[in-house]
């Protein structure tokens, strides 16, 4: 009696995920963080555009802004966000720092909640009043890791006598902007350092759990972006903002899956390249898979690993709530099973279709709609439950209407679960358990 009633739960889970029907998924969490939200540090937005009303630059301040990475926070209901690398370029981002920080959705629900945001300690959890440095981690290269040079070697921005000094904070601390590095993906190995996804070279970079680089940044062989600064030794095969936006770590922690958002030169039309890492050796073992996009997706948002072979993808096009036709879509990509030569693929959410019975996010409508131009975080919560957050591109707008987008947190209650890791075990125990007691069943006949 204990062996089966799991092994039907296992079995059930397995099959579900193969059918589950993305309409059916359901908002059970809502909160929001105001597009101007800022926090303390040098300057920032001296070399963009405002848009919506929010005038450029930010004096004395940096946007917490949209978030391109989420990982699990210092206690349980916190997480850690990544900001994107500043104002969408490298020509106008070098004097926008790289950051994550710690907070706490207190997510509006069938039973209650304020769907407000706010920050906590990044190392312990606890409230804070604001996104203090008590907040936050500023990515850096002390030690001088990276191979090229970087804007706090730089007396003014860019290097062009015409623009401001670089910030003495970013001199000083040799802190890493947006026009060093886009990073668009982010985990934490078994270790506590962190791997960070770029999509300049690309690159991986990894840190310590302080931000601070350890090692030279690690291109993908064969692979170079219009932004990699090594260009010259090569010719890019990459769109621009083609790299690392996706990237997993698997269960078992010892691989990081990394998934380009743009195609290869060469490579069929809509056609992604995943490749495996190996954190141990700190190389790519050679192993690579094809994910192909939907005929309606443009690019992905985000991978994360659900399983060592199951992973979770966001697919995206630029429509949005004011322009053009939204297609957001959550995939689970099976790397175990391919289709004509890419990973198998099953629909789990259609972000432009969750139903909302309760009106969580009070649009006045019991169907949600996800319209922002980037989703770019997933994160399993539980079998049942996916976190999913957006990428405001500040201070850009017109997800919901004619201005700045705020960040949005969600809960999303699927409709079938995603199965977890010590699932797919007792999946294959129970199997195996099934054909030995049909093998007795045909025997005793």
């Amino acid at each position: 009696m204990h062996v089966l009633k799991p092994l039907a739960v296992a079995l059930g889970l397995a099959l579900a995920a193969g059918a589950a029907h993305a309409a059916d998924s359901t908002l059970v969490g809502f909160a929001m963080l105001p597009a101007n939200t800022f926090s303390d540090g040098p300057t920032s937005g001296q070399f963009a555009n405002g848009a919506f009303g929010n005038p450029l630059p930010l004096i004395g301040q940096q946007p917490v802004q949209g978030f391109s990475g989420v990982l699990d926070g210092p206690v349980a209901g916190t997480y850690r966000v990544m900001s994107d690398n500043g104002f969408g370029a490298k020509t106008n981002s070098a004097d926008t720092l790289l950051r994550m920080y710690a907070l706490r959705p207190d997510f509006r629900t069938a039973t209650g909640g304020t769907g407000t945001v706010t920050a906590v300690d990044h190392t312990t959890g606890a409230a804070l009043s604001g996104f203090t440095a008590a907040s936050r981690i500023t990515l850096s290269d002390p030690d001088g890791k990276l191979g090229f040079p970087i804007v706090a070697a730089s007396t003014h921005y860019y290097d062009n006598a015409a623009n401001p000094l670089v910030d003495p904070a970013i001199k000083t601390g040799r802190l890493l902007t947006g026009a060093d590095l886009d990073v668009e993906s982010v985990r934490q190995d078994r270790n506590g350092n962190l791997w960070f996804g770029d999509e300049f070279g690309p690159f991986l970079v990894k840190t310590d759990a302080t931000g601070k680089v350890l090692r030279s940044e690690i291109p993908l062989p064969g692979v170079q972006s219009p932004q990699n600064p090594y260009l010259g030794s090569g010719t890019a095969n990459l769109p621009r903002s083609g790299g690392f936006e996706g990237m997993a770590l698997n269960k078992s922690g010892d691989k990081l899956y990394t998934l380009l958002e743009g195609t290869v030169t060469g490579d069929a039309a809509k056609s992604l390249r995943i490749n495996e890492f190996d954190i141990a050796t700190e190389q790519y073992t050679g192993t690579s898979f094809m994910y192909q996009l939907d005929p309606s997706g443009v690019a992905i948002g985000d991978m994360t690993a659900v399983s060592d072979h199951t992973f979770l993808v966001i697919e995206r096009n630029n429509g949005t709530g004011t322009s053009g036709t939204p297609y957001k879509k959550i995939y689970l990509a099976d790397t175990s099973e391919l289709v004509g030569g890419y990973v198998k693929k099953t629909e789990l959410v259609d972000l432009m279709n969750i139903a909302d019975p309760d009106d969580l996010n009070g649009d006045g409508s019991t169907t949600f709609t996800f319209p922002f131009v980037t989703i770019e975080d997933v994160l399993v919560v539980d079998a049942n439950t996916l976190l999913v957050l957006n990428d405001n591109n500040y201070p850009g707008g017109g997800g919901r209407g004619l201005f700045s987008d705020n960040n949005e947190m969600l809960l999303v209650r699927l409709a079938n679960p995603v199965p977890e890791p010590s699932t797919y075990a007792l999946m294959a125990g129970g199997l195996a358990l099934l054909g030995g007691m049909a093998r007795r069943r045909a025997k005793r006949r």
